[in-house]
């Protein structure tokens, strides 16, 4: 046998393989001009020109649709995928650990809250017994403990966050007890990305230095709105003043990025109201600012049930609020990611999304590479290989599961070959707004057109509403496609095209 010859035929196999794996956004480094076949500086452009939407066009968005934080959704995960699924996809990473693994992400929940937000959708604990929160340690050592026991290697870890709930309900040293358990377990990267959701209410300047001592450089500020109307009706008061002041101390700290979070469609919003927290916003200069269309389901959140319905904005204001926000922040110097992400052009965000290295996981759009994502708490969802799992969601039960030494996995889902190659085309049109097809036939094995003929004739109606341009070796988002890029991925969403209309998501308008 010619060594030789079948090394360089492995070569150009891995090669081709690499090529369309990054165009799919599924690993490292490569230009945006050079896998997507544009260049990387029109990525997109037009936004902060107005754009007029038909009323045929808003009726047809004016459905519930998927965010993608994964593929499949969460709604999809069934009990069938238990605590034995979980470790032996801890134990299969365990084994890849001499090749390619991925990079290693964690997430933790802190469910509790002192008082209530009524838009909120998050898995909480509305309490102001800070006792509480010790018994929940405890069980999170206990869960950090079985995870590196399945995982059997020191693990790096390159990414941490910690979400909520409200994790600043905690005192610093609980926070601090967090990070030594998890330093017992992990070696977290010098060069990692350690962030916090923070509620402005409970945080002051000597709570910024004590989170900056204890290992976060990147902080998130829960804002949603700064029209005091608005926050009343959604029973969140903050002051503009307030969180402008804590973004000055945690600019002098050196905190390397500081986000704001956002939400439009809530009760009293008016595009004008918005107009004015965007510009508000705007001023104090959040390196990112991640905005959020409220998704009201009071069938399944209890306190959405104290949202007056007839307060609420039309899907016509909505789209005005988001068609402001794009405009506004654009006007304001701020780079358009994708859906409901902006940065400023410097950030390594918009540095990604120029060189076609944007990525999305259960927290949005990130520079991270595709990597692993172990969640630890309550409710918290881990995906690892092929594998989603999600914990217990209520106290009592994910207690239960840890008083049994056992992983506290409710249900999850195992993706099928369809299913990852699916991922993969909705994260490359999430993150890029095109894609080759060529790139993802060397990918996956596949002829595209054949596999997804169907899918085709859709994104043919679709370039009719304008909404992307399709050519014989692909596609790509228009600037209008970019306002509904969700809307454009459900067309490859083999789970909506049976309940297509069912109302588990926020609208895409």
């Amino acid at each position: 046998m010619n060594h030789n010859r079948d090394g360089s035929k492995l070569e150009l196999c891995q090669s081709r393989l690499s090529y369309a794996r990054q165009s799919l956004g599924m690993n490292a480094p490569m230009k945006a001009d050079a896998i997507l076949g544009t260049p990387a500086d029109v990525l997109p452009v037009g936004i902060d020109e107005p754009i007029v939407f038909g009323e045929d066009l808003l009726h047809k968005m004016d459905i519930p649709g998927p965010r993608y934080t994964s593929y499949p959704t969460a709604d999809r995960f069934v009990e069938a995928v238990t605590d034995e699924f979980h470790a032996l996809a801890l134990k299969q990473r365990r084994v890849s650990a001499g090749t390619a693994v991925l990079p290693l992400s964690l997430y933790i929940h802190i469910p509790f809250c002192e008082s209530v937000c009524y838009y909120c959708a998050c898995n909480k604990i509305v309490t102001k017994d800070h006792s509480k929160s010790d018994a929940y340690l405890k069980a999170l050592e206990s869960e950090v403990s079985l995870i590196s026991s399945h995982l059997g290697v020191r693990e790096v870890v390159s990414q941490l966050h910690f979400g909520g709930g409200t994790p600043t309900f905690l005192t610093d040293a609980e926070i601090s007890r967090i990070f030594d358990m998890l330093k017992m377990h992990f070696d977290l990267a010098p060069y990692g990305e350690y962030s916090i959701e923070i509620d402005p209410r409970t945080v002051n300047e000597d709570r910024l230095i004590n989170l900056k001592s204890i290992g976060f450089n990147r902080i998130s500020f829960g804002v949603q709105d700064f029209d005091q109307k608005v926050q009343v009706a959604v029973h969140r008061v903050q002051p503009f003043e307030q969180v402008a002041d804590l973004m000055k101390i945690a600019r002098r700290l050196g905190y390397s990025s500081i986000n704001v979070d956002l939400i439009y469609g809530l009760p009293l919003q008016t595009p004008e109201s918005f107009s004015r927290t965007i510009e508000l916003v705007a001023s104090i200069r959040p390196d990112r600012i991640a905005m959020y269309g409220y998704a009201h389901l009071p069938s399944r959140f209890k306190p959405q049930r104290r949202i007056n319905n007839d307060e609420l904005p039309s899907g016509t204001d909505r789209l005005g609020m988001l068609s402001t926000a794009l405009s506004g922040f654009v006007s304001k110097g701020y780079r358009y990611i994708g859906m409901d992400h902006f940065a400023l052009p410097d950030d390594p965000l918009a540095v990604a999304k120029r060189q076609g290295l944007l990525h999305r996981n259960f927290q949005g759009y990130s520079t991270q590479p595709d990597c692993d994502l172990i969640g630890l708490g309550v409710s918290s969802i881990s995906k690892v290989g092929a594998t989603y799992t999600q914990n217990a969601k209520t106290l009592d039960e994910y207690y239960d599961y840890i008083s049994r030494n056992m992983l506290p996995t409710i249900r999850g889902f195992n993706l099928s070959r369809d299913d990852v190659l699916r991922r993969s085309v909705i994260m490359a049109i999430m993150c890029h707004g095109r894609l080759n097809f060529e790139s993802v036939q060397i990918a996956h094995l596949i002829e595209f057109k054949s596999y997804f003929k169907n899918e085709l004739i859709e994104l043919e109606r679709l370039s009719h509403d304008g909404l992307l341009t399709v050519q014989d070796d692909g596609f790509q988002l228009t600037d209008l496609g970019w306002y509904f890029v969700r809307y454009v991925a459900m067309v490859f969403d083999k789970y909506l095209q049976v309940d297509r209309g069912r109302g588990n998501f926020s609208k895409v308008i």
